[in-house]
């Protein structure tokens, strides 16, 4: 019983939390997480009916253990009047087998039940799961540019959990417990009408009760919550800038502010704990009191004999496993509203519109040249915020292009198009005189490479990670590629070498090495485009050669696009692109653009005023 109990103040406690938030549209939502359900029909038929079967059995018992205390109180009763036999073993003995038999089929049909649930609720998440993975490779990328990781994240993990949650215990435990209440419910009047009404006047106010407990525990639960995500963001923050906080002596505040909103937790999580603790002797109060009138009018009744002095005993333990359901139903229905949000989560996302579909066939060719064509594009992260206006270039297999401005005049934009990771609203994009959207989107980016500023290495060794996009490289091929990336003699100097696991954010190693990894990764994919975003400023100067040797490597024969940050590295770009709010306002090579004494004029004498290099 007192296991029970805490069960049911688990899932009152969590409850109160995973109800907070509560769905737009609960109807369409369960219609939609009843698609999923849909072919688990016959298992959750079995469920049901295994359900109510193992409650029934288990509901009986109470009463057949009453009649093995009436015939043993009545056998007392005759032996000391009459001296005859103490009591009917044989009859005992019957009720105690069958007894035994109804627990152990109670038992194995909610085994059975459990595991089915188990398995139904594994298989839909598994599904769920496996169409947010796909349905996040077919969204646009400009989904995950508004939205934040964790939230997406969220969806896959948390939001999905829940759901297996629910559905593997509490839709079984609404079952369960409905059926207890209404088998005990039953057993209590077959038993005695009288103390069943006197029973239900006492339950409705220990329900009421513990209502308003969990209603305010509700808030207090909130509000740790609450801090507890303003704690979360303070340390993250202090974390990602300890050498910022020792620079400039902020310690003492970033104390102030932990020590301040740690105590908001442990305040509201206290009041929450307390509150949430009175349920246990409220209910003890409550079901003592129910004990002590059951005992006295039920003790009156076998005087009366009105019932037998088992069923009084049976009654009492219906009474105390009455009230127990009524609050593990409340609990479940909270962790529903809890659920159906969390479906409702995941079912917004799996809706989301998604890219364009690709060409069923696509106009891919066994090489290609490396010829760019922009014709009259138009396009705006939003419809009515245009960001390039009317971009045109025509650029020739083996070029590099460089393309400077100031912040926000497109230059990474005219790159995002090019790979097609946003539609344009007009124009066209040509790869080798083909229109970029004849491609699949696999096809086409299997064209470029790309070397950015920020890199991206994930947990693997340094093999997988050169390896990466190439996934049929040997060895050998990923060392050739290092080699030309003038990382191979480095390499060789780390623990383990190539077989070296970098950690998950790849801080075992400098930046100038993982931007030299990123490089060897483009070699050894062997693109015919290629898309460079500048990416020395943040490395040491020998580094910082090492990277442009090898940069300088990987553009051989190819069409390179550069983004430009600082304009002394691209002197030797065969054709400059500057960009102004979205448009080309001049293009040509260095010493032509510094001749005209126009806009990239100023812009590159800018950046060597007074002998200082300035990034725009």
């Amino acid at each position: 019983m007192s296991e029970q109990r805490n069960d049911a103040y688990e899932m009152n406690f969590d409850g109160l939390e995973a109800a907070h938030d509560k769905a737009k549209d609960s109807k369409q939502t369960l219609k939609k997480l009843a698609v999923y359900l849909s072919p688990y029909k016959v298992q959750l038929t079995f469920v049901l009916i295994f359900a109510v079967f193992s409650t029934a059995f288990s509901v009986v018992g109470p009463r057949l253990l009453g009649r093995i205390t009436t015939a043993l109180v009545d056998g007392l009763v005759a032996h000391w009047f009459s001296m005859g036999l103490l009591t009917n073993f044989p009859y005992m003995l019957t009720i105690t087998i069958w007894l035994v038999v109804l627990f152990v089929v109670s038992a194995l049909l909610n085994l059975v039940q459990e595991l089915i649930m188990a398995r139904v609720s594994t298989e839909v998440t598994y599904k769920l799961r496996g169409e947010i993975s796909e349905k996040m490779h077919r969204l646009p990328i400009n989904y995950f540019d508004t939205r934040s990781h964790g939230e997406v994240l969220s969806r896959m993990t948390n939001d999905v959990d829940m759901i297996s949650q629910t559905m593997s215990q509490n839709l079984s435990q609404l079952v369960t417990s409905s059926t207890t209440i209404i088998g005990t419910l039953v057993m209590m009047i077959w038993i005695s009408p009288l103390l069943t009404v006197v029973s239900l006047i006492v339950i409705p106010f220990s329900m009421l009760i513990m209502t308003a407990v969990f209603q305010r525990s509700h808030k207090y639960v909130s509000e740790m919550q609450e801090a507890l995500g303003e704690l979360s963001g303070i340390v993250e923050e202090t974390y990602s800038g300890m050498s910022i906080v020792h620079v400039y002596n902020g310690e003492q505040d970033a104390e102030t502010k932990f020590t301040e909103t740690n105590q908001k937790i442990r305040s509201s999580a206290w009041k929450a704990q307390f509150m949430m603790n009175l349920v246990e002797p409220i209910f003890n109060f409550v079901s003592n009191l129910t004990f002590v009138l059951i005992c006295v009018l039920g003790g009156w009744m076998v005087v009366q004999r009105r019932i037998t002095i088992g069923d009084c005993q049976a009654f009492i333990q219906y009474v105390q496993n009455f009230t127990w359901p009524l609050a593990e139903i409340g609990a479940a229905g909270n962790l529903l509203q809890g659920t159906i949000a969390a479906s409702e989560r995941v079912f917004e996302f799996l809706e989301e519109e998604e890219e364009v579909p690709d060409p069923e066939i696509s106009a891919s060719k066994e090489t290609y040249e490396g010829n760019v064509r922009f014709e009259h594009v138009h396009f705006g992260y939003q419809p009515d915020k245009i960001i390039l206006n009317d971009f045109s270039a025509d650029i020739k297999a083996g070029q590099t292009v460089a393309i400077v401005g100031p912040t926000g005049a497109g230059k990474t934009t005219v790159v995002k198009l090019l790979m097609r990771f946003y539609e344009l609203n007009g124009g066209k994009i040509f790869i080798d005189g083909i229109d970029s959207t004849a491609f699949t989107r696999e096809e086409l980016r299997h064209i470029f490479g790309m070397v950015l500023q920020d890199t991206w290495l994930y947990n693997a060794s340094i093999m997988e990670n050169i390896r990466y996009g190439s996934p049929d490289a040997t060895d050998e091929e990923v060392k050739a590629a290092a080699k030309t990336a003038h990382c191979h003699e480095f390499i060789k100097t780390l623990p383990g070498g190539y077989d070296m696991v970098l950690n998950e954010e790849a801080s075992n190693i400098s930046q100038g090495q993982k931007q030299l990894f990123t490089i060897a990764r483009v070699i050894l994919k062997n693109p015919a485009i290629l898309i460079l975003d500048e990416a020395t400023s943040s490395v040491d100067t020998r580094t910082e050669v090492l990277i442009q040797k090898a940069m300088k490597n990987v553009m051989k024969g190819r069409t390179s696009f550069v983004i430009a940050h600082r304009l002394s590295t691209i002197r030797d770009a065969d054709l400059i692109l500057v960009m102004k709010d979205g448009d080309i306002i001049e293009k040509g090579s260095h010493e032509a653009l510094l001749k005209e004494n126009g806009f990239y004029a100023d812009l590159y004498n800018s950046q060597f005023s007074d002998g200082v290099i300035v990034e725009d």
